[in-house]
């Protein structure tokens, strides 16, 4: 995906043309929420497959490997899909890992809260529908959209399994204190002392999560903010890598491109194209 931010609507018609075409296990380069007002979804996802019921809430960390097959139920099939880059909504983005890990797909109760959900998602449709979208409006749109989910995820009280639950929250204060401490040179050693475990059991914990060491979630923590910076300051390429620990702006390019697949420059063009 090359946008920031997309959304999109699955009708019945668009169900029918999704079945009929090529859907094989697959992992994207962005975040995808898709909250489910009527019809089913056949989701692959952590390595098994589930049938849920609307109305129900899908979301789906980039990098995992699954499969989304919306079906029609009873006549009708209505969902929103949103799509967006993880810097998009940086802040929001890492704490929702720790949330959805191991719960991508959650059954709503509540035809109250999902009646909230459907509003704010009209309401980001119609901003994204217009010739110049506003992407702040967007951006606080979809932070009140993940506020209002992780509220109903609470009252479920869907962490149930104590060993999930201690991973889990441990995971949660790592990001916790890495969003103290991302713009720091802080080493695996740091964190872990301030959560008073070894570095080998927090990476462990990291690797069951994301998949990723301790040092590549700090890394992409600071590329991800550094994506931001770029596209939201007028910041100098220099100034952006020491404001998050790089002192050399030749390392903090390296690294940049290593991570992104280009230098901050070339990005930093990418994004006003893709923005004017």
């Amino acid at each position: 995906m090359t946008e920031i931010f997309k959304m999109f609507k699955i009708t019945a018609a668009e169900s029918e043309k999704i079945m009929q075409s090529v859907n094989e296990p697959h992992a994207h380069d962005f975040e995808e929420l898709i909250i489910g007002n009527k019809g089913q979804l056949e989701h692959f996802i952590d390595f098994q497959s589930k049938l849920i019921d609307a109305p129900f809430i899908s979301f789906v960390t980039q990098g995992k490997i699954h499969r989304a097959k919306p079906l029609i139920k009873d006549g009708d099939c209505d969902m929103w899909v949103l799509r967006f880059k993880s810097e998009f909504i940086a802040e929001t983005t890492f704490s929702l890992y720790a949330s959805f890990h191991d719960k991508a797909n959650i059954s709503l109760q509540s035809n109250q809260c999902f009646e909230k959900l459907d509003t704010i998602c009209k309401i980001i449709f119609d901003e994204y529908e217009q010739e110049a979208p506003d992407l702040a409006v967007i951006k606080q749109l979809l932070s009140a959209l993940f506020t209002i989910i992780e509220s109903e995820r609470r009252k479920l009280n869907l962490d149930n399994d104590e060993s999930k639950k201690i991973q889990s929250s441990t995971f949660k204060n790592f990001l916790r204190l890495l969003e103290e401490h991302y713009k720091e040179s802080k080493d695996v050693n740091f964190y872990a002392e301030k959560l008073f475990m070894t570095s080998r059991n927090l990476n462990n914990i990291c690797q069951s999560i994301l998949q990723q060491s301790v040092s590549e979630i700090i890394e992409t923590r600071k590329l991800t903010e550094a994506k931001n910076l770029l596209m939201t300051s007028d910041k100098n390429i220099a100034e952006i890598g020491y404001e998050l620990g790089f002192n050399e702006k030749t390392y903090f390019t390296h690294a940049f491109k290593r991570k992104a697949g280009m230098t901050p420059t070339e990005f930093r063009e990418e994004m006003k194209k893709l923005l004017s």
